[in-house]
């Protein structure tokens, strides 16, 4: 479920000319990145080309995506004048490129081989947003949520909003499926998930159902949350490799599908 081949040599070429933004706002160069894989492999889906804070960019949010580093927040989100900064996300007018790039994938792809759209889940922004850069402890975002549960709350309103319209904007332009990825959920223990992220997720599927593509959740170390994310609405779950497959089905119920597992690392080894 991983975008594009990151360590092909013609994405390389690509990238000595422009900048992951850059990219992702050229449909042509995107799709080209995005269907890379998939000439050099016989896969049956293509991951979108784009990155999670591609949204909050489109909205205003004055960031960079540092080499080596990750999405760096000009102006971190600490307050409530801030958090009321955030607008809501208009697709067509915001990241037409997104659609139009959704479109030709679609168009370019037989109708066997799936299209997968993804968008950020509100924590792993909220992270972003309020650290200013990639965290290992989150302090600084578990403190406003914990110190500071309605204006929290209302963050999380208006990342989830966001969210929502830019998965459907998704689905609308061709997506097959749409993944919403919590890269730092494993941060949390089950009891500030339930209470303080859970509600969002939940609203997040439950708007997206009526889309009809499979939904799929996925965070990582997230053996301590399968038995909430279980029932958050999603269709798929995704694992990483800190929990056995059999294991994780067997907690969540084979009424899901799971996916993933691979500890990237074993790609290294003979």
């Amino acid at each position: 479920m991983r975008q594009a081949g990151r360590i092909l040599p013609e994405y390389r070429a690509l990238r000595e000319k422009w900048s992951l933004e850059q990219i992702v706002r050229q449909p042509d160069l995107c799709v080209d990145v995005t269907l890379q894989p998939m000439r050099r492999l016989p896969l049956d889906a293509a991951v979108m080309f784009a990155d999670i804070m591609t949204p909050l960019s489109a909205v205003g949010v004055d960031l960079e995506i540092v080499e080596g580093v990750g999405p760096v927040i000009a102006a971190p989100v600490r307050d409530a004048q801030a958090v009321r900064s955030l607008r809501a996300l208009e697709p067509e007018a915001d990241v037409p490129y997104v659609l139009e790039t959704l479109q030709r994938l679609r168009a370019a792809l037989p109708a066997e081989c799936a299209v997968i759209g993804f968008a950020g889940a509100p924590f792993t922004l909220a992270s972003y947003l309020i650290e200013g850069r990639p965290s290992r402890e989150f302090a600084v975002t578990k403190a406003l949520m914990l110190g500071e549960p309605a204006l929290w709350d209302e963050l999380m309103t208006r990342l989830s909003d966001i969210t929502i319209a830019y998965m459907r904007a998704q689905a609308d332009a061709g997506a097959d499926a749409l993944q919403l990825f919590d890269s730092w959920i494993g941060a949390l223990g089950p009891d500030d998930y339930a209470r303080s992220v859970r509600p969002h997720v939940r609203r997040i599927f439950a708007a997206l159902q009526d889309t009809g593509v499979p939904l799929v959740h996925f965070g990582t170390n997230t053996s301590g949350l399968l038995h909430l994310m279980k029932d958050d609405g999603a269709s798929v779950i995704g694992l990483d490799w800190r929990v056995r497959l059999d294991d994780a089905w067997a907690g969540i119920g084979h009424h899901l599908a799971v996916q993933g597992n691979l500890d990237p690392a074993s790609l290294l080894a003979p």
